[in-house]
């Protein structure tokens, strides 16, 4: 190894470029190593970095067939680059195990698969460094107790056996697999504090090779990470195994929209208002499939927690990324966060020589200029049903009585908590979700808070279920370390557990008090969180409404215990004395908070916080079995062989005589198609599970229970949120054509299955928001949906239909179901696919009513990619992938 690159001895980054194109090699030189680089053309000054970043990733996987010389050419004439894709090879993969254990799943019974064909199974393996962190399967059974953290811990393992048995026997199985046990923290705040690195750097053949992190990941908050200037995001389970197994994701090139940021925030306000404020916004603009870049002044006030939490609000805001550009933040974070100071040093040289430098840059050309004034965001919370639905704190109780008309003569409560529970009453306090518990300002801005108002003689209503559920174990290192954890406790915010917990739907049961009020008198009553989703009915389905917002505003809900109180003008309680106290007179001082923040969130607590996560005794007493092939066992009630190798339907001709499954409006979440909470004792799942011997108390959840497709079928479309407009009734029911009976959806299908007839879903616009749930499209596959005709599809889901061999069908603007007057009773066909699946196309479904009328309509087939186009013909991108590897 040479003492320095430069031959003087100097020290420093020396770049030496080499050429352009497929041999445009340089050499970087950063400390005592030199690092062979794909070489960015200086001149390309007006390219988003996002696009730049993406022009590297062609760069170094130009190979004449999935990356040509004319794929190169294309993106960099960005923007002008006509129509065209782009094959992009992510450096690694990460997931959660809500989604990761079912890929598990897939992967062992391809692995059957290839037994089967007379293969080695052990051709199916990651190609890719793939991370899958532990944080799904936690649940706030327990809360408002010291015992609470290793109470629920102790249940999770408990409940969870059999799946952290299938991931255990992956774990031998499978090369350039890691696993991050149960305790560590949230995927993607693990993802931002410990596994990313902004470059990435490995060596070959005695030579450093060194070039950007990126990465898919199968959860949608996945863009998080793009505070780093790390490019990612999230796919479903599907699309992110066939990433691992080799295949490249074909994406059609994107368009950026620059969000320019000015000013700076106003003292009092939070990152989390800032994120809601940029999601409101950009929601309207429609930014569905496009990269979101953010530059300009502002910036450079905001630190690269906040950062992530705006990052992080991508799918709520509908956009793929939400970037920011690698600058001195980035490096103080990185410093911040105990990274190796090498990896730090080769960050900042690469960036600078690269031109991925600094998101303030002159020049840059964007599809779109959005402009957004940090000076005048103000604190909010956004609810009750949607995070897009922002709002000043003045109007959420004006929201809760526009939203729910039974709440409209609710007067404002009083103070006392010896009340009876009303409309408005807040059932759920809860701090959570990754989206601000991985950023330090928010967190002990809310312990700060809870210390005030407990020097005041505040506590929580009795009827507020309170929770801390931090994203990784350095923030409860921190609010320990400063004493601020006591005065969290005190207002019962205890840590509950190291995970998603409430945000992913995972409350566990409402105190006594007021799951009985809440039953006995139906009242709608709220849950307030510091979370990236509040979709009806996803938090508790005992609780219609849901705010989201900052940390100190989830603390200061559980004191006031109605969100019909005005957290502006009325007072959150009376102190000891009997005098009111308002919010502002608790809110922390920005001086003492920063001086907090300096002396106790340092290098050394990340360090402590990363220093053992191979997992506790619990974690390494689990076995799953040795071998190539997983053992399936056939009794099992949580994992089951899944299905999906079994057969497929590949698209080959056109759909006819179709009925409609479901009629479904605007917005249908991926919490709406698939279930990912808490079973509930009522209904179809909850019936199959005691026909086979499972008791009421072992039911478990959705997640659990995801790779029983037997349970996940009956959920499918089953929230009883749902409303399909061909029955009169809230929930999953269907009517079944053409004579009219109504039962459940999932009986319907069944008996549409045995009839031989093939189903469609039309639906409205921004279809399958939400998670990244691959069971939304294999869920809809397995009951014999052949395509989904709406009038716009959110990205992921999209994508995931796709692989799943289902189509996406859209309807041209201002054309609906409406439009068209269908009601459910007619036979559909879906004509033009017989000539041969392209990306784009125009097919045209075509209705025929009950008296023999016909309606048509063109729609645009949202299979984009000639690579999904091979997906479709395969019956779907497992399918592909497993002929690939055969």
């Amino acid at each position: 190894m040479r003492a320095a690159c430069w031959p003087d001895g100097r020290a420093g980054p020396r770049l030496l470029p080499t050429g352009w194109g497929k041999r445009a090699m340089a050499e970087l030189c950063v400390g005592d190593r030199a690092y062979a680089i794909r070489a960015l053309d200086p001149a390309l000054t007006k390219l988003p970095v996002s696009i730049r970043v993406l022009l590297e990733n062609l760069l170094r996987h130009e190979d004449g067939e999935s990356v040509t010389a004319a794929d190169i050419a294309s993106l960099s004439a960005w923007p002008d680059f006509g129509e065209g894709e782009i094959a992009y090879h992510p450096v690694r993969v990460l997931m959660p195990d809500s989604s990761g254990v079912p890929l598990l799943a897939d992967l062992a019974a391809m692995r059957d698969a290839m037994v089967a064909r007379g293969a080695d199974p052990r051709r199916i393996n990651p190609r890719i460094p793939v991370d899958l962190v532990i944080d799904h399967s936690v649940a706030t059974d327990e809360s408002g107790s010291p015992q609470a953290f290793a109470r629920n811990l102790a249940l999770e393992y408990e409940r969870n056996a059999e799946r952290y048995a299938l991931i255990r026997w992956a774990q031998q199985a499978y090369d350039n697999f890691r696993v991050l046990p149960p305790g560590t923290g949230i995927v993607h705040q693990v993802n931002l504090e410990y596994l990313a690195r902004p470059v990435w750097s490995v060596e070959r053949d005695g030579a450093w090779h060194a070039f950007p992190d990126t990465l898919v990941g199968m959860d949608s908050h996945t863009p998080m990470v793009n505070a780093l200037g790390v490019l990612g995001w999230g796919v479903g389970g599907i699309e992110a195994g066939a990433a691992m197994l080799g295949e490249p994701i074909f994406m059609p090139i994107p368009r950026v929209v620059g969000c320019r940021l000015d000013g700076a925030l106003r003292p009092g306000v939070m990152a989390t208002d800032l994120a809601l404020a940029v999601t409101q916004r950009l929601r309207a603009v429609g930014v569905v499939g496009c990269l979101v870049e953010f530059h300009g002044p502002g910036v450079a006030t905001l630190p690269l927690p906040d950062r992530a939490t705006i990052a992080n609000m991508a799918p709520e805001y509908g956009a793929t990324m939400g970037f920011f550009a690698i600058d001195e933040e980035t490096i103080r974070f990185l410093r911040l966060t105990g990274r190796d100071e090498r990896d730090v040093a080769l960050a900042e040289a690469y960036a600078k020589a690269q031109g991925l430098w600094g998101s303030d840059r002159a020049g840059v050309v964007f599809s779109e200029e959005v402009v957004i004034d940090l000076a005048a965001i103000e604190p909010a919370l956004a609810g009750p049903k949607r995070p897009q639905d922002r709002r000043a704190l003045r109007d959420i109780p004006s929201s809760l009585r526009q939203g729910f008309p039974q709440v409209a003569d609710t007067p404002v409560p009083g103070l006392g908590e010896n009340r009876p529970m009303q409309h408005g009453d807040v059932a759920i306090a809860a701090i959570t979700s990754c989206t601000n518990t991985s950023n330090p300002a928010a967190m002990i801005g809310a312990a700060l808070l809870a210390r005030n108002a407990v020097r005041r003689g505040l506590r929580a209503k009795p009827w507020v279920k309170t929770s801390l559920s931090p994203g990784s174990r350095v923030v409860a290192e921190y609010l320990r370390e400063s004493g601020l954890q006591d005065s969290l406790d005190a207002l019962g915010f205890h840590l509950t557990g190291f995970g998603c917990m409430t945000c992913a739907g995972f409350s566990g049961p409402l105190l006594d008090q007021a799951s009985v009020a809440i039953e006995r008198d139906g009242l709608v009553a709220a849950a307030v969180l510091s979370s990236n989703r509040n979709f009806e009915g996803r938090i508790h389905p005992q609780v219609r409404a849901a705010y989201i917002g900052s940390p100190a505003l989830v603390v200061a809900s559980a004191i006031a215990g109605s969100v019909l109180r005005d957290l502006e003008r009325d007072p959150l309680g009376e102190d000891l004395d009997g005098m009111p106290v308002f919010l502002r007179d608790l809110w922390p001082d920005p001086a003492e908070l920063a001086a907090m923040m300096a002396r106790f969130v340092t290098a050394e607590s990340f360090r402590r916080g990363y220093a053992d996560i191979a997992g506790d005794a619990a974690w390494r007493a689990i076995t799953g079995g040795s071998g190539p092939v997983f053992t399936w066992d056939e009794a099992s009630t949580y994992i089951r062989r899944p299905p999906f190798f079994d057969g497929a339907v590949p698209v080959t001709g056109d759909i006819l005589g179709a009925r409609a499954l479901l009629l479904l409006g605007d917005g249908i979440t991926t919490d709406h198609i698939s279930p990912g909470g808490t079973i509930p004792r009522k209904g179809e799942v909850a019936d199959y599970l005691r026909g086979i011997g499972v008791a009421d108390r072992d039911f478990s959840s959705f997640v659990a229970r995801r790779v029983n497709h037997e349970v996940m079928l009956r959920g499918h479309f089953a929230n009883p949120r749902i409303r399909n407009a061909m029955v009169e009734r809230e929930g999953g029911f269907a009517r079944h054509e053409p004579g009219g009976s109504v039962a459940t959806v999932f009986e319907t299908a069944a008996r549409y299955r045995a009839e031989g007839t093939p189903m469609i879903v039309v639906a409205g616009q921004d279809y399958g928001t939400g998670s990244s749930r691959d069971w939304a499209a294999k869920g809809t596959s397995l009951l014999g949906i052949r395509a989904v005709v709406a009038e716009g599809f959110e990205r992921i889901h999209r994508s995931n239909l796709v692989g799943m061999g289902v189509l996406p069908l859209q309807f041209a603007p201002g054309v609906t179901r409406q439009t068209l007057g269908l009601d459910g009773s007619e036979r559909f066909d879906v004509v033009g696919l017989a000539e041969g699946l392209r990306p784009g196309m125009a097919v045209t479904l075509r209705a025929t009513r009950r008296d023999g009328s016909v309606v048509e309509a063109g729609l645009t087939c949202r299979v984009d990619t000639l690579r999904e186009v091979a997906w479709m013909c395969a019956g779907g991108v497992l399918h592909a992938a497993l002929e690939a590897v055969a």
